[in-house]
C-alpha cells in the first residue's frame, strides 16, 4: 500500500548547491588532412591560337608546298600557276587535317578544315578582284597619265596616233546621259512596283514578285534584243542614246524594284498603325510615313541599279550605235558610251587602241566601284541608326 508523505506548508525544498569542478584540459589539435593541390586546367580561348596551332599551320604549309612542287612540276606532266595553287591548297588541307589529328580529337579536325575552307573562299575572291584592278590600271597607266584622255573625243584620231591625241570625253558624257535617262525611267517604276507588292497586295502581288525576281537574272542581250525589236524595228526609232537608255532601264528596273521591296518590308508595322490611328489613309501613310522612313534604303536601291546599268555592253551595242565624235543629244544620232568604246577599241586588234581600252576600263571600273562603296556606306549608315 502506497503511503503519501505530506510536507508542512510554507517549507520549500532545498536546492542542492553547485559543486566546483576543475576545468577540462584543452582538446588536442586534430592533424589536418593533407591538402591535394588543385589541378590546373589548360583553358583555351576559342579565338586564340597556341604555339602548337601556329607550328601546325607552318608545317602543313611547308609540307604541301614541297609535295606539290615535287609531284606537280617534276613527276607529273602538269604546268600552270592556277593548277599549282589549286593542287597546293588541296594538299595543304590534307596535311593540315592529318597533323591536327595526331594530337586533337575529330571535332577539332573538322572545325579546322572547315575554317580553312571559309577563309580560303573570300581570300580567293579578294585576290581575283585585286588582280583585275591591278592589271587594268597597269595596262592603262600610259594613257591615264594624259590629261587630253579626259577632255577630248576620238574624232579624226587614228589607231596609231600617240596618246596625246584623242580621249573618251564623248564616251563619259554618253554614259552619264544614258544612265541618267535609264534611272529616271526605272526608279519610279521600281518604287511603284515595290509599293504595290508590299503595301497594296492582292492576287497579282505574288505574280509580280515572281516576275521581278526572275527578271533580276535576265541576260543583258535579251533586254537589248527586246528594245531593238520593239523600238528600232517596229516603231522605227533610230539608233540613239534614248534607245540605249530604254534597254538599260529594262536591266535596272528589277534590281531597283527588288531592293525597294526588301527595304519597304523592313519598315516597322507600328508606324503604319499609328498613321492609321491618326486618321490617315493608305496612300497618305505610304507617301508621308513609309517612303520617308525607307529613304536610305531606297537610295541604296538607286545606287545598285545605276551600278548594274553603267557597265552593260550588249544592250548598248544593239541600240545606241558607235560614234567617235561628241554627241550630247540622246534622241538624234548615235551616242557612244564607255562599255561600247572599250568593246570597239579591243575589236580593232591594235595595241595602242587596246591600251586605250584598258584605260577606259579603269575609268569605268572606278565609277562602278565608287557606286558600290556608296551603296555600302548608305546601307551601313541605315543599319547603324
Amino acid at each position: 500500500m502506497t503511503q503519501t508523505v505530506t510536507r508542512p506548508p510554507g517549507r520549500r525544498r532545498r536546492e542542492p548547491e553547485p559543486v566546483a569542478t576543475a576545468p577540462a584540459p584543452p582538446a588536442a589539435p586534430v592533424p589536418a588532412a593533407s591538402a591535394t593541390p588543385p589541378v590546373e586546367e589548360d583553358v583555351r580561348r576559342p579565338s586564340g591560337r597556341t604555339r602548337e596551332d601556329r607550328l601546325t599551320v607552318v608545317g602543313a604549309a611547308a609540307g604541301s608546298l614541297a609535295t606539290t612542287w615535287l609531284f606537280y612540276s617534276r613527276i607529273l606532266p602538269l604546268e600552270g600557276v592556277v593548277g599549282f595553287v589549286v593542287v597546293g591548297y588541296l594538299v595543304f588541307v590534307a596535311f593540315y587535317a592529318g597533323v591536327t589529328a595526331l594530337t586533337q580529337p575529330r571535332q577539332v579536325v573538322v572545325d579546322r578544315v572547315v575554317t580553312t575552307a571559309v577563309i580560303a573562299a573570300p581570300t580567293l575572291v579578294g585576290l581575283a578582284l585585286a588582280s583585275v584592278v591591278v592589271m587594268t590600271l597597269w595596262k592603262g597607266l600610259p594613257v591615264l597619265s594624259n590629261a587630253n584622255f579626259y577632255t577630248s573625243d576620238m574624232a579624226g584620231v587614228r589607231a596609231d596616233d600617240p596618246f596625246t591625241r584623242g580621249g573618251i570625253l564623248h564616251a563619259i558624257v554618253g554614259t552619264l546621259i544614258e544612265v541618267l535617262i535609264a534611272v529616271s525611267i526605272a526608279m519610279p517604276l521600281g518604287v511603284a512596283t515595290a509599293v504595290y507588292i508590299s503595301e497594296v497586295g492582292g492576287r497579282l502581288a505574288d505574280l509580280v514578285r515572281t516576275v521581278i525576281e526572275a527578271m533580276t537574272a535576265l541576260p543583258s542581250i535579251v533586254a537589248g534584243l527586246f528594245i531593238y525589236t520593239v523600238c528600232l524595228v517596229y516603231l522605227g526609232m533610230p539608233t540613239s542614246g534614248l534607245a540605249a537608255s530604254l534597254a538599260l532601264a529594262v536591266m535596272a528596273l528589277p534590281i531597283m524594284a527588288r531592293a525597294s521591296y526588301v527595304v519597304l518590308g523592313v519598315v516597322p508595322g507600328g508606324l503604319r498603325e499609328a498613321s492609321y490611328a491618326l486618321g490617315a489613309g493608305k496612300w497618305q501613310t505610304v507617301w508621308r510615313v513609309v517612303l520617308p522612313t525607307a529613304k536610305p534604303g531606297l537610295a541604296t536601291a538607286l545606287i545598285l541599279g545605276i551600278a548594274r546599268a553603267v557597265g552593260e555592253t550588249a544592250p548598248v551595242l544593239l541600240t545606241s550605235g558607235a560614234s567617235t565624235y561628241f554627241n550630247a543629244n540622246p534622241v538624234q544620232d548615235p551616242m557612244n558610251s564607255l562599255p561600247l568604246f572599250i568593246y570597239a577599241a579591243v575589236q580593232t586588234g591594235n595595241p595602242a587602241m587596246e591600251e586605250r581600252a584598258y584605260a577606259a576600263a579603269a575609268v569605268l571600273l572606278a565609277v562602278v566601284l565608287t557606286l558600290f562603296v556608296l551603296a555600302r556606306l548608305v546601307a551601313g549608315g541605315k543599319k547603324s541608326r
